[in-house]
């Protein structure tokens, strides 16, 4: 059946099929009137669309609002707060150094702690799988972002790169735990390789771009943490030793901006104060007894450090000011017998220069229970406000601290005695840097004394930070990095320049006064609550693609219409419903050939048959001109009563299972519409990172 809305349109025809050339011959008060008349039908069909393309645009308007609401979140969640969060802490924003300065930018990461079988043992296939894809996806963004928006010159990581490291055996080594001798060095192997994505494979991206400062970048990863070693007598030497070997040596000294950063392996270090397991000795006595093979290394080291830092300062200042390295040769017959023989030639010469020493460690140093951590403690704040004089929190709060603990295979903090014993040895510490408790913990260790130059950032001792874990599945709700900026510049004899501080500069809770040094901590999302956006929005759109299934398949587009095979009952009226044909127009009036009589059997006789001129072949009846003249159906009336019938079998209820077919087929129907261009979306805001 065809429909005056939907002739078909073309440049030889008019709207009624007419031949273009009936215009040409027609006055112009008929063209006038024609077009009039087009128009007026053309602002009715605008206003009263048909009833199936109505119905296809009420059907799509719920999936396309959801798809854009979708699009919009999964950018914010994925992409904006992310930027933010980075953006938030942005050097210019919390740096207070002199107009002209030139400070060295430095990022520490403290546990990512790669999620693997050992992280969560209980958690079942796909879930820990999905676990571990998002939170490598997760500081792979950030990480990325990291380099991108701040781009820092060095990053130090402190310790827990792996979470079941130190439980992956290399060949030949037993596994005590049963649990874990299914995985071996293949499985570290790729553990290595799959920390190597997250991080080193950015970083060497952005250290490939051609700028000039790009020969200080520096990267250190080799501190090592109680998840890749073990702790004390715990450790694995060939653990150890695969460990050193692919990522690097535990025990090193780095200049880095004219201070210098001292990592030392305090988990070995612990077996020192261990009973060993073979003899039952303390590994602190004589040094005799197996377990100094774990801590025998450290402590050479240590004995050996100042004269290590004095070299390294050394070759670090000749080559910032372009010194040849020989310039400081000396000519001297030794004996064999002199002890001067085995030390550096450079050592009794090189100046004695102002740069502060900054210990790296990964277990804290041993501080006295309940010592507050500081307001900035996402586990537990604060039980009490700061004094309002001093601006000091109380002297001990359990709830604010890190609890002084140990157990297998881990240590809170440090041994009253190793603690003394590093600082001690290490000599004119300014500041020291941790990890391993996944929480933020700013102490001042009051009871160490230092001469370093910003010791302690000018409060009376030696201040240590725990850095916050760079993963969201270490048990913080906003994981994070910490900010250093180094601003240690020097004069011709290699002593300290002091610079007038800038006019903002202030002291705040998290940017200390130090000369030399500034921190700022800076959070990443908080991807939980990401999550739970994310939920409640799926949950939303479950429920309104179901409202919509449900009342779209009850409504007069669904089954009570005729391509359903739904027959509208017979009027009760007798009236012949009004037609929905338009009127002709002036135009096709004209053309039409008037009715004539003729005489047959002396009977004038009125020929009911009218002609119209129609395009196609001549202006004799087709098929089609034939079919265009049935009379077509009230639309208008069919409508009215497909209403009433909807009424009534709503009102009935739902019956039969052909309605709930009906309600889910619309159902999936709308899910596909809005799933499968929210998952393109989704994929391609992840594979930007």
């Amino acid at each position: 059946m065809s429909s005056y809305r939907n002739a078909p349109l073309s440049t030889g025809h008019d709207y009624r099929n007419l031949p273009f050339f009936v215009y040409l011959i027609s006055s112009p008060r008929t063209i006038y009137r024609e077009l009039l008349h087009h128009a007026r039908l053309a602002r009715r069909d605008f206003i009263r669309p048909d009833r199936e393309r109505w119905q296809w645009r009420s059907r799509l308007l719920l999936p396309a609002a959801l798809v854009v609401i979708w699009m919009i979140v999964l950018w914010w969640g994925e992409v904006h707060v992310f930027r933010n969060s980075v953006d938030r802490c942005h050097w210019r924003t919390w740096e207070r150094w002199p107009e002209n300065a030139s400070p060295h930018h430095l990022v520490l990461v403290a546990d990512p702690q790669l999620v693997d079988p050992h992280t969560y043992p209980g958690r079942p296939w796909p879930l820990s799988a999905i676990t571990r894809a998002h939170t490598d996806y997760y500081m792979r963004k950030s990480f990325t972002l990291v380099q991108h928006h701040l781009n820092p010159t060095t990053v130090f990581f402190l310790g827990d790169l792996f979470d079941g490291g130190r439980e992956w055996m290399p060949p030949g080594v037993a596994n005590s735990d049963t649990r874990w001798r299914r995985y071996g060095e293949d499985y570290w192997m790729k553990e290595y390789r799959r920390f190597g994505k997250i991080f080193f494979k950015e970083w060497l991206r952005r250290g490939l771009r051609g700028d000039d400062a790009n020969n200080r970048r520096k990267l250190v990863a080799s501190l090592p943490g109680n998840h890749d070693l073990g702790l004390g007598n715990g450790i694995r030497l060939p653990v150890r030793k695969r460990f050193n070997a692919f990522i690097g040596e535990g025990n090193r000294i780095d200049v880095v901006g004219n201070h210098t950063f001292v990592s030392l392996d305090t988990v070995s270090l612990s077996a020192k104060g261990q009973p060993d397991p073979a003899t039952g000795r303390q590994g602190a006595g004589d040094g005799q007894g197996s377990n100094r093979e774990i801590w025998g290394p450290v402590d050479d080291f240590l004995a050996s450090i100042n004269e290590t830092k004095t070299r390294a300062m050394g070759r670090a200042i000749r080559h910032q000011n372009s010194r040849i390295e020989n310039n400081l040769l000396f000519h001297k017959l030794l004996d064999i017998q002199d002890p001067l023989i085995t030390k550096s030639v450079h050592t009794a010469f090189t100046p004695k220069a102002d740069i502060p020493s900054i210990l790296l460690t990964h277990v804290p140093l041993y501080r006295a229970s309940g010592t507050p951590c500081g307001p900035l403690r996402e586990h537990l704040p604060p039980s009490t406000a700061p004094d309002a004089e001093t601006g000091e929190y109380l002297s001990s709060d359990p709830q604010n601290a890190i609890k002084v603990e140990a157990g297998i295979q881990y240590q809170n903090v440090l041994t009253p005695e190793i603690s003394r014993e590093i600082i001690e040895r290490v000599g004119d510490v300014a500041f020291v840097f941790s990890g391993d408790d996944h929480d933020y913990c700013d102490v001042v260790h009051r009871g160490y004394t230092t001469n370093a130059l910003g010791g302690g950032g000018g409060v009376g001792g030696i201040r240590e930070i725990t850095v916050k874990s760079f993963s969201w599945a270490m048990g913080v709700r906003k994981p994070g990095f910490l900010l250093l900026s180094l601003w240690n510049p020097l004069d011709k004899r290699d002593r300290h320049t002091p610079s007038p501080p800038s006019s903002s500069q202030t002291e705040t809770a998290e940017n200390n006064a130090a000369p030399t040094l500034q921190t700022h901590l800076c959070l990443l999302p908080d991807q939980l609550s990401i999550f739970i956006r994310y939920a409640l929005l799926f949950a939303l759109t479950l429920l309104s693609l179901a409202l919509h299934a449900l009342f779209t398949a009850t409504s007069r587009g669904e089954d009570l219409s005729p391509d359903n095979g739904y027959t509208p009952p017979l009027p009760f009226s007798s009236a012949k419903p009004k037609s929905d044909t338009p009127p002709p127009s002036p135009l096709q009036q004209q053309h039409q050939r008037p009715p004539h009589r003729h005489q047959a059997n002396g009977l004038a006789v009125r020929n009911t048959t009218t002609t119209t001129i129609r395009a196609g072949h001549g202006y004799g009846y087709s098929a089609a001109a034939l079919h265009d003249e049935e009379e077509p159906l009230d639309e208008r009336w069919r409508e009215r009563r497909w209403e009433e019938e909807a009424g009534r079998r709503r009102k009935e209820g739902f019956k039969g299972a052909g309605r709930v077919r009906a309600v889910g087929r619309r159902f999936r129907h709308g899910f596909l519409l809005v799933g499968t261009p929210v998952l393109v979306w989704w994929f391609w805001l992840v594979g930007g990172f």
